[in-house]
């Protein structure tokens, strides 16, 4: 019998306390708390159907129907404290308290039910003056193996110490929310009380939910605190200058921020302080679909004993993981801890950055590959979070499709964006910080006509940056975005720089489709406009 099997007798320890008194967990319950990473293992293996350990030593785990997030289904509870500090709309749905309680206590039933529980207490943020304490309160080992590589471990004394948390996670996604609760628009919920300082997940096994879910809760109190919250990768060089990279899916923000000259202080959720940059996680949440150990060493080092690997496929009888199977999901995942990676910084904690590197895919083949910008246009394209699409399979879809993503993270903001836009130019005029946009998309063409810029080249660009060579260089205007393109670059052909001299096609389609995607920014940018300085509204493309 396992020494956490449910006794009749009653177990009055700290935890079984603080659980009875916020959510009456019956006292003779298993509650197994910060378990170390071979009990958890145990557990899962035990009592998890579809659990198994994989050659390279991590644990393979299955999220069950949802192999991702669902921002649809987020809800932010509309109460006094906090209603007229959110930016309430499609990111942040509102839910009453009265619903928030339902769910909450429909998520508590569920967990009674369950023969044990598990707890993780860890903290959010490197920096002890603003870090908070998060407890996940959950029915799945995997769901706490989880959380203790992406939070910040506590050490035993701090354990021993933790006390009241500053926030909760009450896991229930094993069942489903009520369809019939006012609010709810299918049986999945993921719902955050600011008052009440507590978050309550059903109809989804998704562990990336509690990740993004304490980085919303980051996303809010950090900048009340007067502290800037970024949805970017952050690394440091040998001398101490610090590079923050933002990007959305697919634009190299990983790959360019994993640098061997560098090391990483983290690579998704970062605060800049008055003392500089830290990084909220204590782990890595990385994607694992066609990864090699000769594309991405690091992350492929990574998956060993004490990681988590979510939704791949692997040979039964050899457990070897097939990471180009994406049978299940495309977005297969690895959770591991950050020191799991060799030039990792520890404490994740860094300078106030140098600079700031904003990365795009282009699709339509118009964006340079590097530019400088202005404070004003670092606001404009920080608010506006460019990328594209690529033309789907479908009959008659031909062209790219461009996608914004306000501040390369629109599912976690809390507030308007336009505050974290307003505090990142306040920091980097403080500190001094260059900016750049990247294209690490098309050139010479659109999509389908042109090819993706090469990663070398790319890579040449950011050593450029790091190096000062970028800071003196000899610019020139790049027109309708108004955009400082560097004549030479160590490394990349000149032509590659300005789009207009490496497209392929004729001058009236190049302009043609220059415009348009100035139209597309300036579309965009109108939700904005409202919120946003004249000479921000100014920094845009002038059709």
């Amino acid at each position: 019998m396992s020494s956490y099997d449910e006794t009749n007798e009653e177990i009055h320890d700290e935890i079984h306390e603080a659980l009875h008194r916020i959510a009456h967990v019956d006292y003779t319950k298993p509650i197994i708390r910060n378990a170390s990473v071979p009990v958890l293992y145990e557990e899962a293996l035990a009592n998890e159907k579809g659990t198994a350990l994989t050659s390279q030593g991590a644990l393979a785990l299955n999220s069950g129907q949802k192999k991702g997030r669902s921002p649809k289904d987020k809800r932010v509870v509309d109460e006094p404290s906090s209603t007229n500090d959110i930016w309430w709309g499609p990111v942040n749905i509102k839910i009453s308290e009265t619903s928030f309680m339902v769910n909450r206590e429909r998520a508590i039933d569920y967990l009674n039910t369950r023969s044990r529980l598990y707890v993780f207490d860890g903290f959010a943020g490197w920096d002890p003056k603003y870090r908070i304490k998060v407890r996940v309160v959950c029915a799945r080992a995997y769901h706490a193996l989880f959380m203790r590589n992406m939070l910040i471990r506590p050490t035993d004394e701090e354990l021993a110490n933790f006390g009241e948390p500053d926030f909760t996670i009450f896991n229930a996604g094993q069942f489903p929310a009520n369809r019939y609760t006012t609010g709810m628009t299918s049986t999945t919920s993921i719902a955050v009380n600011f008052e009440r300082r507590e978050m309550v997940i059903l109809g989804t096994q998704y562990a990336g939910e509690m990740k993004k879910g304490i980085f919303t809760v980051m996303h809010y109190l950090m900048p009340k605190a007067g502290v800037l919250s970024l949805h970017s990768s952050a690394n440091e060089g040998p001398d101490g200058d610090v590079s923050l990279f933002f990007g959305l899916s697919g634009t190299g923000k990983t790959t360019l921020s994993a640098d061997p000259h560098r090391f990483l202080i983290g690579d998704d959720e970062h605060c800049w302080s008055n003392d500089g940059i830290f990084n909220i996680e204590g782990g890595c949440y990385a994607k694992c679909i066609s990864l090699s150990a000769e594309k991405e060493p690091e992350i492929y080092g990574a998956i060993r004993f004490g990681s988590v690997v979510e939704n791949v496929v692997f040979n039964p009888a050899t457990r070897v993981i097939d990471f180009d199977d994406d049978s299940l999901t495309e977005n297969t995942r690895c959770a591991y801890p950050i020191d799991f990676i060799p030039n990792a910084k520890l404490p994740c904690i860094g300078g106030h950055p140098k600079n700031i590197i904003l990365l795009t895919c282009d699709a339509f083949g118009v964006l340079p590959p590097v530019s400088k910008l202005s404070p004003a246009q670092v606001s404009y394209h920080f608010i506006s979070g460019y990328t594209a699409k690529i033309a789907g399979t479908e009959e008659g879809v031909t062209e790219p499709q461009a996608t914004f993503s306000t501040c390369f993270g629109a599912p976690f903001l809390v507030w308007h964006p336009t505050k974290y836009a307003s505090m990142l130019a306040e920091k980097m005029q403080e500190h001094k910080a260059s900016a750049w946009l990247i294209n690490t998309g098309w050139n010479g063409g659109a999509y389908g006509t042109g090819k993706r810029i090469s990663l070398k080249y790319s890579r040449a660009i950011i050593d450029a940056i790091h190096s000062g060579a970028l800071d003196n260089a000899e610019y020139e205007n790049y027109p309708i975005f108004n955009l400082q393109i560097p004549k030479e670059v160590a490394g990349v052909p000149s032509d590659v720089l300005n789009p207009a001299k490496s497209w392929l096609g004729t001058k009236e389609s190049y302009d043609a489709t220059l415009k348009k995607l100035g139209g597309l920014f300036v579309e965009n940018f109108k939700a904005y406009a409202d919120k946003a300085s004249s000479e921000v509204q100014a920094a845009g493309p002038i059709l």
